[in-house]
């Protein structure tokens, strides 16, 4: 209990040092030092919030307390009410504290790419990532959060055989981070004339949003080259060299873009996706290397992972790192997905939280 009322007092201190930052007159023409301020303040506001409740909680316990050695038996009551009350709240909010104190990933308030690949299954693979495609797109909408496509491989029968999008917002990768993985699906296909039931798999993959800072790319590890895009993209689209490729030659990792605008839109578009991609990978070396869990104890967040199953004739979804079913996999498709998301942000809490016990 000590330790933790010294870091909740070294909180403390730190937001109102932010706030006299903010406050002052002669930061506001510097942008970044504004920028970095508030970000870190707001890392903050939570836990410095229930910090001041608390602390009011424990000097209402000490006033009840002096006021239950009155003589004056109405005096007396009223403080054993009130003592009553206080000493229910103190164990909620010092539960919220424990919480809030848990260190938190320092990529939660990050941007995502996300890239979905129809997997086992042929065509109905494919069908199914474009299904997974367009569920997070209407949960991001749900959200306030906007999605710019990177790269998409049209399949013939529907779908996709890869799709890439950024999804842009608030805490984005905190609640999306838990879907790398392997999603299968049980269903009848279109194409099946006998009525089976039949199994396939899209995987999905994600990662956060690597800035400048994060990952520094040496430009003569680069290869760029620019080709004619093909597919919907507008009159301009087959007349024009507009399509980037980008290779890193060390690593051999690929990213294209050309959905953009223009040549130099996709070059950034395809250069975000190289530096999120090489962050990723930089993330599981430092993990692998000091032999801690894997990103996350949920999940490893490796394609190969089965993390959850769709199974449409029984209307289920079943996500099997937490053991939750579902029976309303229309809603879940229609990117009702709060539910799930809740109930591994939970879990994975609960867990840092036993880690942080022992």
């Amino acid at each position: 209990m000590n330790n933790m009322m010294e870091r909740l007092e070294t909180i403390a201190r730190r937001y109102e040092e932010l706030n006299e930052i903010l406050m002052d007159p002669s930061i506001a023409n510097d942008v970044q030092k504004m920028t970095e301020a508030s970000k870190e303040q707001a890392t903050l506001e939570n836990a410095y919030q229930l910090y001041q409740e608390y602390k009011r909680i424990l000097d209402g316990i000490e006033e009840a307390k002096e006021l239950m050695k009155e003589n004056d038996p109405e005096i007396k009551e009223m403080a054993e009410l009130e003592l009553s009350e206080l000493e229910e709240k103190k164990p909620q909010i010092e539960e919220k504290l424990h919480l809030e104190l848990i260190p938190k990933d320092p990529n939660d308030n990050k941007n995502v790419i996300v890239e979905i690949r129809g997997a086992a299954g042929g065509d109905e693979g494919n069908i199914f990532a474009g299904d997974l495609y367009r569920m997070y797109v209407k949960y991001a909408e749900s959200q306030g959060w906007k999605i710019e496509v990177l790269e998409a491989q049209d399949s013939e029968a529907g779908g996709y055989s890869l799709i890439s999008f950024m999804i842009k917002g608030e805490g984005v990768y905190s609640k999306l981070k838990f879907e790398s993985g392997s999603h299968r699906v049980q269903r009848v296909p279109k194409t099946e004339t006998q009525g089976r039931v039949h199994t396939s798999t899209a995987t999905v993959l994600v990662m956060p949003e690597a800035e400048e800072v994060d990952f520094e790319l040496n430009p003569s590890d680069l290869r760029i080259d620019t080709y004619r895009a093909s597919g919907a993209g507008g009159q301009h689209i087959n007349k024009t060299d507009s399509a980037v490729r980008i290779t890193h030659i060390p690593t051999g990792v690929v990213t294209t873009s050309q959905d953009g605008r223009s040549q130099h839109d996709n070059r950034d578009k395809a250069m975000r996706a190289m530096r999120t991609k090489l962050y990723e990978m930089k993330l599981r070396e430092q993990e692998e290397a000091i032999g801690s869990e894997r990103r996350s104890k949920i999940g490893t967040g490796d394609r190969s992972e089965k993390i959850r199953t769709y199974n449409y004739p029984q209307n289920r979804v079943t996500d099997h790192r937490i053991g939750l079913t579902i029976q309303q996999l229309d809603r879940i498709m229609e990117g009702k997905l709060d539910d799930i998301i809740e109930a591994l942000m939970n879990e994975d809490q609960r867990l840092k939280l036993l880690g942080e016990e022992q």
